[in-house]
């Protein structure tokens, strides 16, 4: 057999081996119900709902055709994982009108969210304990409503789904990127522990009310997005070989690294617990440093922004908003094909690239445990 036949059947060989494990693990995500706290990056409506906020035609444009809640123009990295499972979208908990079906979760995620209690200048007032108290209270309805299961089943989950469920996190972005308007580098490393410890106390919570199945993404680099750029990259010797900026990266990485240690912390101290930690910092690193490689063209350029090259970004005006600048009306407009920007607004990801991320978190290379088939099993 020649050389050249030989490296092709190992290609074929190895593509085959990746595509199986890529299918079971797909096949293993695989819950009855899940219950998700965050952020906008995984918001599917709580904070456009509970503020009554509208928000601009040109999100959601992508997928649902219309605003969905998502500040994106179409799905999130939550969405793909659902999608992944085979399971519906997650509901908004503060979304109530349609009569949404709560029968496979809630997600209680807000745009603007904190770890930390929010304050009187807070974007959002759904911070993470208010989230896990909103979980509590979803919960007790739900038992209170479980009598009258023939009238209401279709539409709320079953009470063991509490305990088989998985619970995702996604959130602690704000908390550094909001700190460093007001504080020093040597600050903001300082205040992650107290940060941790709220989320530690807030999923406790979760776990002596019988969560076991825990789902954590670390934040991704900060300072790749072309809100912090814009901001405090002006100063090139701030900016790293890639175009981001230094500190808000060097802070998400310290932060990443204390939560993945408290992570493992948690699995020593709570009994029976399942805790995968998710590396979305190192997917999302790679996918700006190589954008080209993955099918993108735009790594920092913003889709729906102002200003042009190389940002495209004014703080002054927002994705699909008006504003006066220098005496002069401007509108933020979103670009032909968001499918080759890695970025949506100047802090959001567009559709295309959280596919890409969550394709990646699928493979079970970026957690630990290494694969989610050690988690995600069937129930």
């Amino acid at each position: 057999m020649s050389m050249d036949l030989k490296s092709s059947f190992l290609v074929l060989f190895m593509l085959t081996s990746m595509l199986i494990c890529y299918a079971d693990v797909f096949d293993d995500f695989n819950y009855p119900a899940a219950f998700n706290f965050g952020d906008s990056n995984s918001d599917t409506g709580d904070l456009v709902a509970g503020l009554g906020i509208s928000m601009p035609a040109e999100d959601g444009r992508s997928f649902f055709q219309k605003p969905s809640g998502r500040f994106c123009d179409g799905r999130l990295i939550v969405d793909f994982l659902r999608d992944a499972e085979g399971m519906p979208f997650l509901p908004a908990y503060l979304d109530a009108v349609g009569a949404p079906s709560f029968h496979n979760g809630c997600n209680f995620a807000a745009a603007g969210s904190t770890i930390q209690p929010a304050t009187a200048a807070s974007l959002c007032p759904f911070s993470f304990g208010v989230q896990v108290n909103q979980f509590f209270r979803f919960r007790a309805r739900v038992l209170d409503l479980q009598p009258e299961s023939n009238k209401y089943g279709k539409y709320l989950p079953e009470v063991e789904y509490f305990s088989k469920g998985i619970y995702m996190f996604d959130i602690g972005q704000n908390d550094l990127a909001g700190a460093f308007y007001s504080k020093t580098f040597d600050q903001i490393i300082a205040l992650i522990p107290s940060i941790l410890a709220i989320f530690e106390a807030g999923t406790k919570r979760l776990y002596n009310a019988g969560a076991r199945n825990f789902w954590i993404h670390n934040t991704g680099p900060l300072g790749c997005l072309a809100q912090n750029i814009a901001k405090f990259g002006t100063d090139p010797s701030k900016l790293d070989e890639i175009g981001c900026v230094i500190d808000h990266n060097e802070a998400a990485k310290s932060f990443n690294s204390q939560l993945h240690q408290l992570c493992q912390s948690l699995r020593g101290q709570l009994a029976d617990v399942n805790i995968t930690y998710v590396d979305i910092y190192s997917i999302k690193l790679d996918l700006i440093a190589n954008y080209s490689q993955h099918g993108f063209e735009q790594p920092f350029m913003v889709c729906c922004g102002y200003g042009g090259p190389p940002l495209n970004y004014d703080s002054r005006v927002g994705c699909g908003g008006t504003a006066v600048i220098n005496g002069t009306a401007v509108t933020s407009k979103a670009c032909s094909d968001s499918s080759k920007y890695v970025n949506w607004d100047g802090i959001h990801y567009t559709e295309a690239a959280n596919h890409f991320v969550a394709s990646q978190i699928l493979t079970g290379l970026y957690s630990d445990p290494p694969s989610p088939s050690t988690l995600l099993s069937r129930t």
